[in-house]
């Protein structure tokens, strides 16, 4: 995208907010580039996944994305940023600060794929991080880039890739978290003083009561290889939910009501820090996570989900920490956001647990 000119919760799980507007660096997005797997249909290929693909077609997707084998995150992340400099006239070195957000398995271990996407850039010195908080990747990103802008003057323009690859030795890309995972990737190239596409402000939670939810049981250094014949495959997360709770159904159900109050909690940490609340909200970009869980997330924030991004997640897939960043571009492409709309990117990330929220002024 060259231009991106455009053409109540009643239960609290967090603190008090301070009613009052946090300092920060004034900071926008200038041009957005991205990329994806090749699209598949998930009627059609739900029975490659499970045995029931009536349980997959009740999660509301219609289409989602797939790389090819040889198509690695490195890749698909470098290509997205590719676009983006090119959509702003950029070359790589005038980037100041190179951030890379990954939300899947990484290609290898003990590897830091920032200076990898730098490498494929063809970048040589820029500073490079990398961010692996899951889902939440994307708002940890944007932090960290303001951030960098507020310590040093010269960190001007700031190169932010976000990508996830599905490992599907690792995870059943269909029955992971209640929702079909998906490969792509976006690229933003962020300026300081920008107008347009501001981000105003963010709040996150961690509740690390829920730290070992929907983990990779094998791999790392606690159980580097599975048992005889087993596989990661064969580890259904939820039962690891469920068995966290003691198989209690109210235990469980508090929980499902926290996920919700939490995020609404957030959401208006983040409008007090930036002075609004939420009667000028535009709309919420919540992850591209199933059809229920959208609805339920718009009720508990009080917007009409015809106001989320419920339409693009069916086609889109949950891209891990592209997602909001994806949704957003697409709601301006589309005609859905215009000049001074007030846009809550907002999700919930696990393992963590991490509820979090970005204010973006479009």
């Amino acid at each position: 995208m060259k231009d991106l000119v455009p053409p109540s919760s009643s239960a609290s799980f967090a603190p008090a907010v301070q009613q009052h507007a946090a300092p920060s660096v004034e900071m926008g997005i200038v041009t957005t580039g991205m990329a994806f797997g090749e699209r598949r249909g998930v009627a059609a290929t739900a029975g490659e996944y499970v045995p029931d693909p009536e349980v997959v077609s009740g999660l509301g997707y219609d289409t989602y994305h797939r790389a090819a084998h040889d198509v690695t995150a490195t890749g698909l992340a470098a290509e997205a940023a590719r676009e983006a400099l090119e959509n702003a006239d950029l070359d790589i070195a005038d980037v100041d600060l190179i951030i890379v957000g990954h939300s899947d398995v990484p290609e290898y271990l003990g590897w830091d794929s920032s200076a990898a996407v730098a490498r494929a850039l063809g970048a040589h010195g820029t500073p490079t991080v990398l961010v692996t908080q899951s889902c939440a990747a994307w708002s940890v990103a944007l932090d960290h880039a303001a951030g960098a802008m507020a310590l040093s003057a010269g960190t001007g323009t700031v190169l932010v890739a976000l990508v996830n690859v599905l490992s599907e030795t690792h995870t059943n890309r269909m029955v992971f978290n209640g929702s079909v995972a998906s490969d792509g990737a976006v690229a933003v190239v962020l300026r300081r003083g920008h107008p347009r596409l501001r981000r105003l402000s963010s709040a996150r939670f961690t509740n690390p009561e829920y730290a070992d939810l929907f983990r990779i049981e094998f791999g790392g250094r606690a159980a580097p290889v599975p048992p005889a014949g087993r596989s990661n495959l064969d580890t259904d997360p939820m039962v690891a939910v469920y068995r966290h709770f003691g198989r209690d159904p109210e235990r469980f159900e508090g929980f499902l009501k926290e996920v919700n109050g939490r995020l609404a909690d957030v959401v208006d940490e983040a409008l007090a820090r930036a002075g609004r609340n939420r009667s000028q909200l535009t709309r919420i970009i919540h992850l591209n996570d199933s059809r229920q869980a959208i609805h339920e997330a718009a009720d508990a924030i009080g917007i009409p989900v015809e106001r989320t991004n419920a339409e693009l997640a069916r086609t889109l897939g949950h891209m891990g920490a592209a997602d909001q960043l994806v949704c957003l571009w697409q709601h301006i492409e589309r005609g859905e956001l215009a000049l001074g709309d007030l846009v809550a990117l907002v999700g919930v990330a696990a393992p963590g647990m991490h509820w979090f929220c970005t204010l973006i002024e479009v």
